[in-house]
C-alpha cells in the first residue's frame, strides 16, 4: 500500500514515482528508487540576505583570474581547452588498467616541475603503491604530496596544510562523508562527496580532478546528477590488446565537448602523440583487397583511418555479420545498399568488417570508404594503396557531404595521399592531392579504378 503523501524518486536520473518499483522506467537502472517523505512539502517563505558580492555589469568582471593555465600534458590540455580553469571540477572515467592513475601522476609530475604543488589523494591503493609505479614512470617530485585517504574531512585538512595548486583523487567512488550515511560508492555517498568538493573549488579557486568508475556499458557509474555537479567530463578509453589511448571529452564548460587527445602506453609510463594518423593505417608491400582508407573528424582533428572488409562464402544457412571499431547498424545499412545499388550480392556470404588499430569511429563520413572496402573485398580487386575516400551514403545510394572536407583533404595530403573520392560540391580543395567528386556509388566505383 502507498503512504499516504509519500513520493519515490530515483538516485541516478532524479525520476519521480507515485509507488515503489525495482527498475527506473527513466533510465532503467536497478534499484535505485527511494522513498523521499512528503511529496509535497510545505513552501517557506524566503527573507532577502546580504550579498555576498554586489553585482556588477558583466563588462567589467575580471576574467585573468579564470582564465586557463597549462597542464604541461600538451593532449590533455588539448581536451580540456587550454589547461586547468581555476576553481574546475573535472571528472575522469575509464575502465579499470585503461592508464587513468598512470595519467594523473604524469599530469601531477608536470604541474609541480612547471607550476607549483599537487596534492594526490588516493584511496584505492596505499601510498607505497603509488610511490613504486611513480619511480617506475619517473615522476616523482619534490613539490609532489601524496595521501592516502578515504575520509572527505581528511582530505580538506590535506588541503589546508599542503595549499596545493591542483587536488586529484583517486577515486570518488572509494570517499566517503562522515555527515552522511551510506558505504561509500554508494548514490547517498557519492553525491555528497562530490558536492563537499565542488563546494572546496569554488571557494579556493582550486582545480580538481576525481577519478570515476564505469559500468559494463562504458558509461560514468554513480548517479546521473554526478556528471551535472562537475564542469568537465572526460572518458579515457582504449583497447587492452593495444598501447594506444584516446582521450575524448563528453562534456566541457570552458571549450569545446568534441575534442580528443592521443596517447600511448609504454612501460615507461604514458606518452602523448600529437600525431596518431599513421597508427591507424596497416603497413603492406603490396595493396590488399577489401582495405580502404578514409579521414574522419574528431573534434578538430582529422585522423586517417583504414576500413578493412572480408566478404567470403559460407556453408551456414545463416552468414555471420561481425563488426569491429564501427556502428554495426550503420555497417547493416551500408551492406543493404550495396548489394541492392551495386549489385553485389552479400546476402548469403558471411561479412567482417574492422578498422585498424583499435579505432573507433562512428560518423557517416566513412560510409563510402566502407561501400569501397565491401566490393573491393567480394570482388577480390585491391584499390589503390594512395586513394582516400569519405562521404556519407544514402539508402538511394547518393553520396551526401560531409564537414571540414579540405581539413580532412589537407591532412590526406600531408601523408603522401594523391587521390580522394568526396561529394560533389565540397568546397575548395587544398593542393597536393586529386579530387573526384562522386554523386552516388556507382560513380564511386568507376572512380576508383580509374584512380591508380
Amino acid at each position: 500500500m502507498v503512504k499516504k503523501g509519500s513520493t519515490y524518486r530515483c538516485g541516478e536520473c532524479g525520476y519521480e514515482a507515485a509507488k515503489w518499483v525495482g527498475r527506473c522506467p527513466e533510465c532503467q537502472a536497478w534499484g535505485t528508487i527511494e522513498e523521499r517523505g512528503d511529496a509535497r512539502p510545505a513552501i517557506a517563505r524566503v527573507a532577502a540576505g546580504a550579498p555576498s558580492a554586489p553585482a556588477r555589469p558583466i563588462g567589467e568582471v575580471d576574467v585573468e583570474t579564470a582564465r586557463a593555465k597549462p597542464t604541461g600534458v600538451s593532449e590533455l590540455d588539448r581536451v580540456l581547452g587550454g589547461g586547468f580553469v581555476p576553481g574546475a571540477v573535472i571528472l575522469l572515467a575509464g575502465e579499470p588498467g585503461v592508464g587513468k592513475s598512470t595519467l594523473l601522476l604524469e599530469v601531477a609530475y608536470q604541474w609541480a616541475a612547471t607550476a607549483g604543488r599537487a596534492l594526490y589523494v588516493t584511496g584505492e591503493e596505499s601510498a607505497g603503491q603509488v610511490r613504486l609505479r611513480a619511480e617506475r614512470t619517473g615522476n616523482v617530485h619534490d613539490e609532489m604530496f601524496l595521501a592516502a585517504e578515504s575520509d572527505l574531512s581528511a582530505i580538506l585538512g590535506h588541503v589546508d596544510a599542503v595549499k596545493p595548486g591542483v587536488l586529484i583523487v583517486d577515486s570518488v567512488q572509494t570517499m566517503a562523508s562522515p555527515q552522511v550515511e551510506g558505504a561509500p560508492g554508494g548514490v547517498t555517498q557519492v553525491r555528497a562527496v562530490t558536492s563537499g568538493l565542488v563546494a572546496l573549488a569554488k571557494e579556493r579557486g582550486l582545480p580538481i580532478v576525481l577519478v570515476g568508475h564505469v559500468t559494463k556499458d562504458g558509461s560514468v557509474a554513480g548517479p546521473r546528477v554526478l556528471e551535472h555537479l562537475v564542469d568537465v567530463v572526460l572518458q579515457f578509453e582504449g583497447d587492452k590488446h593495444s598501447t594506444l589511448r584516446m582521450l575524448r571529452g563528453i562534456k566541457n564548460r570552458f571549450g569545446a565537448a568534441d575534442e580528443i587527445g592521443c596517447f600511448e602506453l609504454v612501460e615507461e609510463g604514458i606518452v602523448g602523440v600529437p600525431d596518431p594518423s599513421g597508427l591507424f593505417l596497416s603497413h603492406t608491400a603490396e595493396p590488399v583487397a577489401g582495405t580502404a582508407v578514409t579521414v574522419t573528424m574528431e573534434g578538430k582533428r582529422p585522423l586517417l583511418g583504414e576500413v578493412q572488409a572480408l566478404v567470403s562464402a559460407t556453408q551456414s544457412p545463416q552468414p555471420r555479420r561481425a563488426v569491429s571499431g564501427l556502428d554495426s547498424a550503420r555497417v547493416a545499412m551500408v551492406l543493404a545498399v550495396v548489394e541492392k545499388r551495386a549489385n553485389i550480392k552479400v546476402g548469403d556470404k558471411d561479412v567482417y568488417v574492422a578498422t585498424v588499430g583499435g579505432m573507433k569511429i562512428t560518423e557517416p563520413g566513412i560510409d563510402l570508404a566502407v561501400v569501397l572496402a565491401l566490393i573491393s573485398s567480394a570482388r577480390d580487386t585491391p584499390l589503390s594503396p594512395k586513394l582516400v575516400a569519405m562521404g556519407e551514403v544514402g539508402l538511394s545510394g547518393e553520396v551526401r557531404r560531409v564537414p571540414s572536407v579540405g581539413r580532412r583533404l589537407a591532412e590526406a595530403a600531408r601523408l603522401g595521399f594523391t587521390y580522394a573520392l568526396v561529394p560533389p560540391d565540397s568546397g575548395k580543395i587544398p593542393p597536393g592531392i586529386r579530387v573526384l567528386e562522386v554523386a552516388d556509388v556507382g560513380s564511386a566505383l568507376n572512380a576508383a579504378k580509374h584512380a591508380r
